[in-house]
């Protein structure tokens, strides 16, 4: 393994509050209940979420304290490290200082338990006995396993059917964890056995898994939903990733020029870019955001900026983000926490006002960089994580070409033990590049809520 510095804090520098962007970013549209299309109130979220969380998702102060139980929680992996990409570095033969922030080191390997830890503890204290959430590629299903296991709640997952299938040992650490994972669309619920009743061999969506998860959490008083991104209060538990990485720029003297994560739901790359961007806001330090989608499912870059539903059956409230439309369905790739059809309504925001760009990369090349990675840095990333890697690569070789010593930080979102099968077919040829169908999407789009505004 190549020479890497590593930038440490201790356990007392564990962010104290999460940091709210809603409260620097330009006033954002409502969430808007899904039949009336009004505005929606504490009232319309309180058959699923607890009064803590709601308070969260509907908050716009900047700082919301972190309880003390869950800072004892994220001591066992936080502060998480960040590294100087020294090897990788070497490699370009690039005059960029490319630095990277490490969240796979946590007990489920990812950034997930961020938010699963605070979930279920905010669940915990408001009495509920059980969550229910979806998952794609099994971070975040195995991260609420195990919140689930240290709070003493029951988990139920509704995995994406093609990754249930594709990726077996996520699926076995939420049963270790003691969590029950269904892959869907299942007959469990409505929402699935229509699914099914239209395309009996669907390979499923996160879409569809909420939908799964939120009709069980509506149907029992018991059961609340449990979400891994998107929302408000996801993508401020995830800031402790940024908080963190501004500590440890300082320790390097450095500051970012960009700052890069993967895109699907939302959750990584906001968390760590939402601080720096909050910085640059109302200090003036500037800095430059990228998000990385795939190819096979772009959002930011071909979606339309809109209000649509969070789930296929139109559950949820309808949130002002940019979407492929409720009903895409994406086609299959091994990064499948990153087959979503819309993204947390914070991070299209700042699209739409300038703070943040797009660009999406097909998953042969995010492979090959994860693979350049592994041999330069040491770890194996997850195929989420490539994403990110392959935009910093082609910014440190931008950097190369027009001979600019820039720095690069991007969110290492996890590690990829669990993916050895797909580099595998990366290594063996078998892994092709899947493209967006225009035409379902054109009908996926055309199929947004009647209130919908473009």
């Amino acid at each position: 393994m190549s020479e890497r510095i590593k930038y440490l804090l201790d356990e007392t520098q564990i962010p104290k509050c999460w940091y709210n962007p809603a409260a620097d970013l330009p006033a954002m549209p409502p969430a808007l209940h899904p039949g009336t299309g009004r505005p929606v109130t504490p009232d319309d979220l309180a058959p699923i979420m607890p009064p803590a969380l709601i308070a969260q998702e509907l908050s716009t102060e900047r700082a919301i304290e972190i309880p003390e139980p869950v800072r004892q929680a994220y001591a066992r992996w936080r502060p998480s490290p960040m590294f100087r990409a020294r090897g990788l570095e070497r490699a370009l033969r690039t005059p960029a200082r490319i630095y990277y922030k490490y969240e796979g080191a946590s007990p489920t390997g990812s950034h997930k338990p961020n938010t699963a830890i605070a979930q279920a503890f905010y669940n915990k204290e408001a009495g509920i006995a059980r969550l229910v959430t979806e998952t794609g590629a099994g971070q975040w299903g195995s991260s609420l396993a195990f919140a689930g296991a240290m709070f003493g709640l029951d988990v139920k997952v509704y995995m994406v059917k093609v990754t249930y299938h594709q990726k077996p040992y996520p699926k076995s650490l939420m049963e270790t964890y003691g969590a029950v994972c269904v892959p869907s669309p299942s007959r469990e619920t409505a929402a699935g056995r229509a699914i099914l009743a239209e395309d009996p061999e669907c390979s499923g969506s996160l879409g569809i898994a909420t939908s799964e998860a939120v009709e069980v959490a509506i149907g029992d008083p018991r059961t609340n939903y449990a979400g891994g991104s998107v929302l408000n209060h996801v993508v401020m538990h995830q800031t402790v990733i940024g908080q963190e990485a501004l500590l440890q720029m300082d320790m390097a003297g450095d500051w970012p020029d960009i700052v890069i994560g993967c895109a699907g739901g939302g959750s990584n790359l906001g968390g760590l870019s939402f601080p720096f961007i909050g910085e640059s806001l109302r200090k003036g330090r500037k800095v430059r955001v990228v998000a990385a989608e795939p190819a096979s499912c772009p959002t930011l870059t071909q979606g339309r900026r809109a209000y649509d539903y969070g789930d296929t059956a139109g559950l949820t409230p309808c949130l002002m983000m940019h979407t492929l439309g409720h009903s895409f369905v994406p086609p299959p790739l091994h990064a499948g926490g990153l087959r979503y059809h819309g993204i947390a309504p914070l991070v299209s925001h700042a699209l739409a006002h300038g703070l943040m760009e797009a660009v999406a990369v097909p998953q042969t090349s995010c492979f090959a960089a994860g693979v350049q990675f592994a041999r330069s840095e040491g770890i194996v990333p997850a195929p989420e994580s490539t994403h990110a890697i392959q935009v910093a690569i082609a910014e440190a070789l931008r950097c190369r070409e027009e001979g600019r010593a820039e720095t690069i930080l991007f969110c290492l979102s996890g590690h990829g033990l669990f993916d050895l099968p797909a580099y595998t077919r990366h290594l063996t040829g078998q892994l092709h590049d899947e493209a967006c169908d225009q035409e379902r999407l054109d009908r996926s789009l055309a199929r947004l809520p009647a209130f919908a505004k473009a």
